[in-house]
């Protein structure tokens, strides 16, 4: 028997036309939206990238199975929205995720949408289909994930180990689109096919991403706009300042330090500039396989030494995020004392233990990645481990490069910054933690800390499951398994005219299908 969350499936293919058609009638068509960007993505493949630089452009090119409704800020269960699927269903026993699939849509080659190309995707996530994915950053999503099977051509059934109410959220993320069967991975790095609003166009390095609306797009109306092009500006001080004038439609989401926000603000008084919360801790990784970092003691010193505020942890922390620790609990974790004084006298004595001090410093290369919001944490983090006798010298590293020499573990020690695609302790502790992950960079391994991650993503009471995630919270900070320095905020700027698009502020990875924004001008 099937238990149907009938409130949350989507209306009649009737009645959805009719309410988008209504809909359609307030907006405007026409236009390309121009918004500057950080970064040259590495390739167009969603399910090999790891990085905003690739998810933001190319969002809008596919469906998922299931969405987070692109019109609420917070991501939650309860946000959840049909995409691809018209409805879902789980079994009794919670092991069994069926969705019923939309009929008439069409890759934008033209080729029918089916269930095989669902299975298609999953088998590839899995590893077990007959073709591979040269890099596979969420593989660990699906540990629980026994097969995908289908029955005819629209309809699928996720079939699970053990049950895992947190599945839909994963699903629902930016990062879960469904690909192609006809079209190889090699080429989906190249020229993507998907069913989405809109259709890549291309993608010069160093220049812009360009993507094209979808004139048969499966939901009558959208999108609203003609094309978006994503033009590639490293240098944040002159992003901002081709916004201001007026050379773009929005500047680099999440991209505007606070100091350069109030900037923004004076020089650009109609600007509808946000500041929120971006779900990617910048976080300290060191290598264990490296000496001298293979020593514990040593790794404690570091994550001592560290200057941060007393409220994060790994999960984001509240009102934001849905699942951080409470303050006063916080600050009882190894290296959250706010007496950094203390803390550092600490970290002192274990590398005077080791043998460093004044006259024996430890020389280490810092590696980061080259863009300002890991190099500016990276020099102040420079600065702090010299009161602990640690003298690092950066390395800048090209966001084309970074995610593979650390996926390699290519690096002593590092400032990492762990992109949270869901708001979800499944995504964060199965992606970053578990032993054998590949974005496990640390190669951190506790098999009863696994268990735990086993044991609350089974559990089905939130606050059952919230007290295991503080549990396993508490673990990892004592490992010093991967210490978070902080939860940096980003400012999101656009021109008055753009509407329709609404920034989420506890992923920055989940609200860029963009098929809702349209210019009014």
């Amino acid at each position: 028997m099937k238990r149907d969350l009938g409130t949350l499936a989507a209306a009649g293919p009737l009645l959805l036309a009719m309410s988008l058609s209504q809909a359609a009638l307030a907006q405007k068509s026409g236009g390309i939206l121009k918004i500057s960007f950080f970064d040259n993505p590495a390739s167009m493949s969603l399910l090999e990238e790891a990085t905003g630089a690739a998810l933001r452009p190319m969002m809008g090119v596919f469906n998922n199975l299931v969405m987070y409704d692109q019109q609420v800020a917070q991501n939650s269960p309860q946000s959840i929205v049909p995409d691809l699927a018209t409805r879902w269903a789980w079994s009794e026993d919670g092991k069994e995720l069926i969705f019923p699939l939309r009929e008439g849509v069409k890759w934008q080659d033209g080729k029918p949408f089916t269930a095989a190309d669902v299975k298609c995707t999953w088998d590839l996530l899995m590893g077990t289909g007959s073709e591979k994915l040269r890099v596979n950053p969420r593989k660990t999503w699906y540990l629980n994930l026994e097969q995908v099977t289908t029955n005819g051509d629209y309809e699928v059934t996720f079939h699970l180990k053990r049950s895992q109410p947190a599945l839909l959220s994963l699903l629902a993320s930016g990062w879960s689109p469904v690909y192609p069967c006809h079209v190889s991975p090699a080429e989906m790095r190249r020229h993507p096919i998907g069913t989405g609003p809109f259709k890549f166009v291309e993608f010069k390095p160093n220049e812009v991403v360009r993507t094209a609306r979808n004139p048969d797009y499966w939901k009558p109306g959208r999108p609203y706009l003609d094309g978006i092009e994503w033009h590639i500006i490293p240098d944040i001080s002159t992003r901002n300042l081709t916004f201001i004038a007026g050379k773009f439609d929005i500047s680099s989401p999440y991209g505007t330090s606070v100091p350069l926000l109030e900037e923004v603000k004076q020089q650009a008084p109609q600007a509808v500039c946000e500041l929120t919360a971006v779900n990617v801790s910048r976080n300290l990784i060191l290598n264990p396989g490296k000496p001298p970092f293979d020593n514990p003691d040593l790794r404690r010193a570091v994550a001592l030494s560290l200057d941060r505020q007393a409220f994060i942890a790994t999960m984001l922390p509240p009102p934001e995020g849905l699942w951080g620790m409470p303050t006063d609990m916080l600050k009882t974790l190894p290296g959250y004392d706010p007496d950094i004084g203390k803390n550092r006298a600490e970290a002192r004595k274990i590398m005077e233990k080791l043998g460093y001090g004044p006259d024996k410093r430890l020389p280490v290369t810092l590696s980061s990645r080259n863009i300002p919001g890991y190099r500016n944490p990276a020099v102040i983090l420079i600065d702090q481990v010299r009161e602990i006798y640690i003298d690092a010298t950066l390395e800048p590293v090209e966001t084309a490069n970074w995610f593979p020499k650390i996926y390699r573990k290519d690096y002593t020690i590092a400032i990492n910054g762990t992109e949270s695609g869901v708001d979800d302790p499944d995504q964060q502790f199965y992606e970053n933690f578990v032993c054998g992950a590949v974005r496990n960079y640390t190669g951190y391994c506790n098999a009863e800390v696994d268990k735990l991650i086993d044991q609350q993503s089974a559990e089905a009471d939130p606050a059952k499951r919230k007290q295991l995630v503080w549990q396993i919270e508490r673990r990892l900070a004592e490992d010093g398994a991967r210490p978070i320095i902080f939860y940096p905020r980003g400012g999101t700027c656009m021109q008055p005219y753009v509407k329709g698009l609404t920034i989420m502020v506890n992923s920055i990875y989940n609200g860029w299908r963009m098929e809702d924004v349209w210019l009014d001008k």
